[in-house]
Order: C-alpha cells, then sequence, then structure tokens
C-alpha cells in the first residue's frame, strides 16, 4: 500500500546510517527478504514486478524496522460508499 515504509540502520564503521524503502504509489508495497547474509528491501508492483531494491550485509544491519499504513477495515469501506437500493445497480 502506499505509504508502507521500510527503516534500515546498519553499522556503517565509526556511525551509523539510516535509510527508507517507501512504497511511492498506491498498489506498491515493500517486500522485506533474508538470503544468504544480505537483507533485500524491495517496493514491488500489484503484478509483482520489482521497482527498486536496497541490499545491506545481515552482518552489518542493527535494526529494521517495518512501518505499514494503517488498513481500512472493510466494514469502514462500506460505510464510506454510498448504498443503492435498487438491486440492479
Amino acid at each position: 500500500m502506499k505509504g508502507d515504509r521500510v527503516e534500515i540502520v546498519v553499522d556503517a564503521g565509526d556511525t551509523t546510517r539510516t535509510y527508507e524503502v517507501v512504497a511511492s504509489r498506491a498498489g506498491r508495497r515493500v517486500e522485506t527478504a533474508v538470503r544468504r547474509g544480505v537483507v533485500e528491501v524491495s517496493e514491488v508492483t500489484r503484478g509483482g514486478g520489482v521497482v527498486r531494491t536496497a541490499r545491506f550485509m545481515a552482518t552489518r544491519v542493527l535494526a529494521l524496522v517495518e512501518q505499514p499504513v494503517p488498513r481500512v477495515e472493510s466494514s469502514e469501506r462500506s460505510e464510506e460508499r454510498p448504498v443503492r437500493d435498487d438491486p440492479g445497480y
């Protein structure tokens, strides 16, 4: 969902660096994977295509914070839309 973001804090020797990967458009999401000692954070489209990827050595990652956008429940969505009584609508 647009607005999903992941913050990555990395040990850069004498200091730490913070990186952010954000789902920049509607329908995109941010996925995180750890494979073979590498942390991979990707922005992905609805169809599964990768838009961009950030890769970090797992031994250097100090923190990985996923911050999803609050989802709207289906009952709340139905209240926002006008409901028509006509069954042929």
